[in-house]
């Protein structure tokens, strides 16, 4: 970390001095990881008498569409937010910096979980969001007929954990005709993540449109690793354009876990005057933290 932050500072052209205030990933996570962040950032702050902020992970993910580049606008309060990171599966309405309440969860696994659990059937490289995107785009449509779990269960729940077990049952399926054309086996693998990805998208989609009904807003953020999804932006910009609201995603390269979307949700609370829930000396980490 150390010589990690000596190359920011200097490709940054900035002195630590410089640096207003301190932000790290106070949670939610693993134990271990949390800790050696927290013990830098405090570390940091102590030597340097800077402030210090913890952040919810989440909430960087939430906040990070509001640093939309030149080519688009930021969102307005409110806005519901989809929330696709990793483990993490919520439409959550955001009312402002800090003012978070959630519609709908996974009630299993996450989209992430079933993108990176689907990419090792397949025998691609973890993690599997970006490889089966990729993969799904020489797949043929409506090939397999696999489940969209919880598609018309009338709450804005998720739940992918069936749909994996589909792709899986699929998987056998093939191996058992032990068939070993390498065209054959390379576009069975694609069809079925295409209609995996298919299947996810169309869950996604549909939930996030009823939560804007629900709540009444006008503005959908995308957020979070599997945000970086073409087939599901293009899929939302599809409904926007035909229901007349609007979508805004986080730059593609903000939509994983980085430190820019930390340090911007940092200044923002700071700015709003609402700095987290962290004093420097605490070494205080949540490795369960509900973001409500």
């Amino acid at each position: 970390l150390i010589p990690l932050l000596n190359k920011a500072l200097k490709d940054s052209g900035r002195t630590i001095q410089d640096v207003d205030a301190i932000a790290y990933t106070q949670g939610p996570g693993l134990a271990g990881a949390l800790l050696v962040g927290s013990a830098f950032a405090n570390a940091l702050s102590l030597a340097t008498q800077k402030p210090l902020v913890g952040v919810h992970h989440l909430e960087g993910h939430l906040l990070s569409p509001l640093l939309a580049d030149g080519s688009s606008r930021p969102p307005e309060f409110p806005f519901v937010a989809l929330l696709v990171s990793g483990g993490h599966t919520q439409l959550m309405k955001v009312c402002g910096i800090g003012q978070y309440e959630l519609l709908g969860e996974t009630l299993d696994d996450a989209a992430g979980e079933a993108f990176d659990k689907t990419a090792k059937l397949l025998g691609l490289d973890y993690p599997g969001g970006a490889a089966i995107s990729k993969l799904a785009e020489q797949g043929r449509v409506r090939i397999f007929d696999l489940p969209k779990p919880m598609l018309h269960s009338g709450d804005l729940d998720f739940s992918f954990s069936g749909l994996k077990t589909a792709v899986l049952n699929q998987v056998k399926k093939f191996e058992a005709q032990s068939v070993t054309d390498p065209n054959v086996v390379a576009q069975f693998h694609a069809d079925l993540a295409r209609s995996f990805v298919d299947a996810i998208v169309a869950v996604l989609v549909s939930k996030s449109e009823k939560a804007l009904k629900q709540t009444g807003c006008k503005h959908l953020v995308l957020a979070g690793g599997v945000g970086a999804n073409l087939q599901l932006r293009n899929a939302l910009n599809e409904k926007a354009q035909a229901n007349k609201f609007e979508v805004h995603y986080p730059p593609l390269e903000l939509c994983t876990d980085n430190g820019v979307m930390i340090a911007f949700a940092g200044a923002l609370r700071m700015l709003n005057k609402n700095n987290g829930s962290t004093t420097s000396g605490a070494f205080d980490i949540k490795p369960r933290w509900d973001l409500q």
